[in-house]
C-alpha cells in the first residue's frame, strides 16, 4: 500500500507545477489553476506522509520528487511545447533509471 500512496503523491506533485503554470497565463491570474495547485501540493504531502510509514523516508523522498520530476518535463513538452531535445530527454533517462533502481533495491 505504501507504495501506491508514493505513487499518488507522485502523480499530485506533477499537479501542483501545471497549476502555477496555468494560474499565469495571458499576463493575468487565474485563481482556479492556484487553488488545484494548493490542493495538489497538500494531497502530495499527505501522500508522502503515508507512503514514508512503509519505505525508507530517503527512498520515498527521490521517488516522490523523481515522479513529480519527470512527469512535469513531459507535461511540458507535450502542453507547452517545451524543447525535446535528445540531451534533455538522456538527463531525465537518469532519473527514471534511478527511480528503478531504487525501486528495485528496497525491500
Amino acid at each position: 500500500m505504501s507504495w501506491i500512496f508514493l505513487i499518488l503523491a507522485g502523480i499530485m506533485e506533477i499537479g501542483w507545477p501545471l497549476g502555477m503554470k496555468y494560474a499565469w497565463q495571458n499576463n493575468k491570474f487565474n485563481l482556479f489553476p492556484a487553488i488545484i495547485s494548493v490542493v495538489a501540493m497538500a494531497l502530495s504531502g499527505l501522500f508522502l506522509f503515508y507512503a514514508q510509514k512503509g519505505i525508507p523516508i530517503g527512498t520515498a523522498y527521490v521517488v516522490w520528487t523523481g515522479i513529480g520530476a519527470i512527469g512535469t518535463f513531459t507535461l511540458g513538452i507535450i502542453l507547452f511545447d517545451e524543447p525535446a531535445k535528445i540531451m534533455r530527454i538522456l538527463s531525465v533517462s537518469l532519473i527514471l533509471m534511478g527511480i528503478v533502481g531504487l525501486k528495485i533495491t528496497s525491500n
